[in-house]
């Protein structure tokens, strides 16, 4: 059964899923009872019971935090053979929220990978409260910069994700493929996958990374695999015909 509990901002869930998280390919920990922390209201992080941790990894490092909900945090280097992550892992002995007691946190980016069951999970913990749907559509998309039109398609896929505005997904050969310029910027998303980017050069301007692609997409996303979507944000796009508000996002 999963329980959720809120004690003041911050909200806790058991998971469901087994975690493992690792360091230079060892297994640090590995859990199926997880527990959901929303430390910031975006998305969660994984805690670990102590017992499904291998403290014998850990060493204090000295360093404290102090969280106006949570109490004071106590840092821990993480150590495998061969590599040292330094303040890796987490926390609170005397926590002001009792569910947190006896469990252990780590850094994301202080680790080298993180499993949900068998899936590695990147960048972030998946929110169970985030939905990721691709729906086939015939809405007529057209996407202009500095009024050139760079991409015109009745055939595009439209990307819905809890909290984003919607992504117009469109076919390559919908777009201005003489426009395009290769990137050797990449980016993750938990939910969809590893992100390859174009730049665009519009009238000897280069627009940079306006534009991106997931190649192998997870499995979730698969049916946006090869199409490429514009920052809603950046470029102006018209559906059927009429124009729409650049929305305000982190990434306007």
């Amino acid at each position: 059964m999963t329980t959720t509990a809120s004690r003041g901002r911050v909200k806790i869930q058991d998971g469901q899923k087994r975690v493992r998280v690792y360091l230079n390919g060892e297994c640090v920990a590995d859990t199926t009872g997880v527990k959901l922390v929303w430390e910031k209201p975006y998305y969660p992080v994984y805690y670990f019971p102590q017992a499904d941790v291998k403290m014998d990894l850990l060493t204090p490092s000295g360093e404290e935090k102090r969280s106006p909900s949570r109490g004071t945090a106590t840092y821990f280097n993480v150590k495998t053979a061969g590599q040292e992550a330094e303040n890796a892992a987490y926390t609170y002995p005397d926590p002001q929220i009792e569910e947190l007691a006896g469990l252990v946190a780590f850094h994301w980016r202080a680790m080298d990978a993180w499993f949900e069951e068998d899936e590695e999970v990147f960048v972030h913990a998946r929110d169970p409260y985030t939905r990721v749907d691709a729906l086939a559509s015939s809405r007529h998309i057209e996407v202009k910069i500095n009024g050139v039109t760079v991409a015109d398609s009745t055939r595009p896929t439209l990307l819905f994700e809890t909290g984003l505005p919607i992504r117009y997904y469109l076919p390559l050969t919908d777009v201005r493929m003489d426009l395009l310029r290769n990137s050797d910027t990449t980016t993750q998303c938990p939910y969809k996958g590893e992100a390859n980017y174009y730049t665009l050069d519009v009238d000897g301007e280069l627009v940079e990374d306006i534009l991106w692609y997931y190649k192998y997409p997870v499995e979730e996303s698969s049916r946006i695999a090869g199409m490429v979507s514009f920052y809603n944000e950046k470029v102006d796009i018209y559906v059927d015909g009429e124009a729409e508000e650049r929305p305000k996002t982190m990434f306007s």
